[in-house]
């Protein structure tokens, strides 16, 4: 499942689109249209802390959760509304096409630092310090930090690998301790904007911590740890899947490089074909009926991005990787009220990525077929992608 899950997705969509595993005591969503109406519909909740904390105390970890966890991921209106709007005046598309010289700039000197070895290791020399580095100039904390950032990042992310119930001890308790030093590195950051104000989001965020009654001192925690671990695990993936991807489908690859006009088309079949975020989840408000399932109050389901988005039912021939696809209405970013507000920086973010490396190395092709997949099936990402330049 973690170096190809697309068969099995087919076989679970072709027995049925909403399938019950006993062993999860949750259902197993795959179809495009089951997918697409869960996330949209009202009657799924996304609080899902609850749920958390029942699974993490049988295993005898309830300690370990406290309400810093509790971000606006696992939330319902009327608190999601609020904490979403908070953090999205610095995410619409005007504000980020504004970043776009920057992060130019960023990709630049992070491929000028490759100079002239003939290789490069993708994700480490590109993928992972791109976002990294544009979130973190974003909330105003040191981009130097960014090493402290990635091994805070990647034992977080592993609690989000898709299945609590399964994850080793040793797993369980690294992630959850590493959120807790991100936490306190917050902290720290937060103690220091209490003196001044500066024109960042950590500063806007802190100050609406302070007016009161629209962000408590937990979620203030919560949304920092979200933004900082979102903002780089997810982009990351799409450079990583994606580049591979176009360099495994050399007429696609040189479709392309003959027309840069391609890219922002080529990063959403990117999405759609390898999708960074694999699944989500919610829980049924009320007994309603999921294409032509009748699921219960209180039932937990498991919603697959990645198999939606290879619907045949929704996408002409879905395993071709088409970087010309019209029509491409993925899944990758969700949908509803928890769309993903970052879509137009990790967009962005892609199209830059995949331009400049296009640009600067037009014989760039895989040094390795045998490629390895990170231990998190959720938040779905190669470990390295060696190249020749």
């Amino acid at each position: 499942m973690l170096s190809d899950p697309y068969p099995i997705y087919e076989r679970l969509r072709a027995a049925h689109p909403v399938f019950y595993a006993e062993e999860l005591r949750a259902w197993l969503v795959t179809s495009y249209d089951a997918v697409n109406t869960a996330l949209r519909s009202p009657q799924f909740s996304s609080e899902r802390y609850p749920r958390m904390k029942q699974v993490l105390a049988k295993r005898g970890f309830g300690e370990l959760v406290d309400d810093r966890m509790r971000s606006m991921l696992h939330m319902d209106a009327p608190d999601h509304t609020r904490l979403r709007s908070l953090v999205n005046k610095a995410f619409t598309p005007r504000i980020v096409e504004a970043m776009e010289g920057r992060i130019q700039q960023l990709a630049d000197q992070l491929l000028d630092a490759v100079g002239s070895r003939g290789e490069m290791d993708v994700i480490e020399q590109l993928a992972y310090p791109l976002p990294v580095m544009v979130i973190a100039e974003m909330l105003g904390v040191p981009v130097e930090d960014r090493a402290r950032f990635r091994k805070w990042s990647d034992e977080t992310a592993a609690v989000a690998s898709g299945n609590l119930a399964a994850l080793p001890e040793e797993e369980l308790r690294r992630g959850f301790a590493a959120r807790n030093e991100l936490t306190d590195y917050f902290r720290g950051k937060v103690a220091e904007q209490r003196d001044k104000r500066n024109d960042n989001l950590l500063s806007a965020l802190v100050q609406a911590e302070e007016e009161g009654g629209r962000l408590t001192e937990n979620e203030l925690y919560s949304t920092l740890v979200l933004l900082l671990v979102a903002g780089n695990e997810t982009t990351t993936n799409l450079i990583g899947n994606g580049l591979h991807a176009l360099l495994r489908h050399p007429d696609q690859l040189r479709r392309v490089a003959d027309d840069r006009t391609l890219i922002p088309s080529a990063v959403e079949e990117m999405l759609r074909y390898d999708s960074p975020v694999q699944l989500t989840t919610r829980a049924a408000n009320t007994d309603l009926d999921l294409s032509r399932t009748r699921i219960k109050q209180g039932d937990f389901v498991y919603l697959f991005i990645g198999a939606a988005n290879r619907d045949p039912a929704q996408f002409d021939h879905p395993d071709r990787f088409d970087v010309s696809r019209p029509d491409n209405k993925h899944l990758a970013f969700g949908a509803g009220h928890h769309f993903c507000l970052g879509a137009p920086l990790a967009r962005l973010e892609g199209q830059v990525a995949i331009r400049t490396l296009l640009r600067r190395y037009p014989q760039l092709r895989l040094s390795d077929d045998d490629l390895q997949y990170r231990n998190n099936f959720n938040l779905r990402g190669l470990k390295a992608l060696p190249t020749k330049l």
